[in-house]
């Protein structure tokens, strides 16, 4: 029922995104990786997902998706500003405690205006992986989005300590603790 379910969800909400190749900056692989080179992202038609072992894009099948297919669409989703459809593809990963996962279940539920349950989440993520730096940014966001410039600091020198200040992420949260302060 379950994986019924995610061909399903997939098919409805996650498929019709799929239509042309594109490049896409996008997260290093692993739990621990953030943000780094760009890299290509397989698009396929209306009904059809990408198959990585074939390397085309197939039809559905029963029992094909596996967690890393799940992430990957979730995470287009979630980039596409789909945020609702993100977290339903998400929370059907089998391994809950996946921080990629969780990640972009914090992400999609902080831009979709739950931002404490977003927060929850990259908790949760921390907790697994603490040197999972990109996690650390969007924390930081969500701090800024609540008003807490010290918790965005926190994450800002937690990023610094762990991958240095010329890092993606690094950048990226300063940039957004300097437009607070502006703000």
């Amino acid at each position: 029922m379950r994986r019924r379910l995610l061909i399903q969800v997939l098919a409805v909400a996650a498929l019709p995104l799929f239509a042309v190749p594109v490049f896409s900056a996008g997260e290093g692989g692993g739990g621990g990786g953030g943000g780094g080179g760009g890299s290509q992202t397989t698009q396929c038609k209306k009904g059809k997902v990408w198959d990585k072992k074939l390397k085309k894009c197939v039809a559905p099948k029963h029992g094909m998706l596996d967690d890393d297919n799940i992430y990957e669409a979730g995470r287009a989703l979630a980039m596409a500003g789909r945020y609702d459809e993100a977290i339903a593809v998400l929370s059907l990963a089998a391994d809950k405690k996946d921080p990629r996962i969780l990640n972009y279940l914090g992400y999609s539920h902080r831009h979709s205006g739950r931002v404490t349950v977003g927060l929850g989440y990259y908790e949760e993520a921390l907790r697994i992986d603490p040197d999972y730096t990109l996690v650390r940014e969007y924390l930081g966001e969500a701090h800024l989005q609540i008003g807490d410039l010290a918790g965005a600091r926190e994450q800002l020198r937690e990023i610094e300590k762990r991958i240095g200040k010329g890092s993606r992420e690094y950048g990226m949260l300063s940039e957004q603790i300097d437009r607070f302060m502006k703000s």
